[in-house]
């Protein structure tokens, strides 16, 4: 079941994710994903750059923990990617090549989403993440208002079985998105 905004006070909240444990699971996490998602995403990959008569990658810019700056792997969808860029997009297999991201620790699995610009300064206190619990709560149908209390909640209190569950609850909310 999806964590939705008017669970938050009921979440449970021992204490935040030591940075050495969070920084375990992102490592063992997204070397797994790519081990067991490398031949499809190359497959992938490969059907975008014969299709789009280009680059099958982009890198775009966005701020990280700190407010440093970095660029994000994403797999080109863009205008020129036709129906295979947009399922492809609509699959949420464009981010996929984020996993390079956190295995080089300029995201996390799980945090607040990337974004260009320092927006919302209290994402800046952890590293940007892949998932996050809006986007187990509803995807792309919140306000932005609930989607900044939303990140902001995570940043105050997230811990280890709250990323687990973002996680596990992550298929299923791009299989929902998928669907809709």
């Amino acid at each position: 079941m999806p964590l939705l905004l008017h669970q938050l006070p009921h979440l449970p909240v021992p204490r935040p994710a030591r940075p050495q444990a969070k920084r375990v699971l992102d490592l063992l996490g997204a070397l797994a994903l790519l081990g067991a998602l490398a031949a499809p995403l190359l497959l992938i990959a490969g059907l975008l750059y014969a299709t789009q008569g280009g680059r099958a990658f982009v890198r775009e810019p966005a701020v990280g923990r700190g407010g440093r700056p970095f660029r994000t792997w994403r797999l080109r969808t863009d205008a020129g990617a036709g129906r295979l860029g947009t399922a492809v997009e609509r699959c949420a297999l464009d981010a996929l090549p984020q996993l390079i991201n956190v295995v080089r620790g300029e995201m996390s699995l799980v945090g607040p989403r990337p974004g260009p610009c320092t927006d919302r300064p209290e994402r800046l206190f952890v590293r940007p993440g892949m998932t996050g619990l809006w986007q187990v709560s509803a995807r792309s149908d919140l306000p932005w208002e609930e989607m900044a209390l939303l990140d902001r909640h995570y940043v105050e209190s997230h811990w280890l079985g709250m990323d687990l569950a973002i996680l596990a609850q992550t298929p299923r909310a791009a299989y929902r998105h998928r669907q809709a």
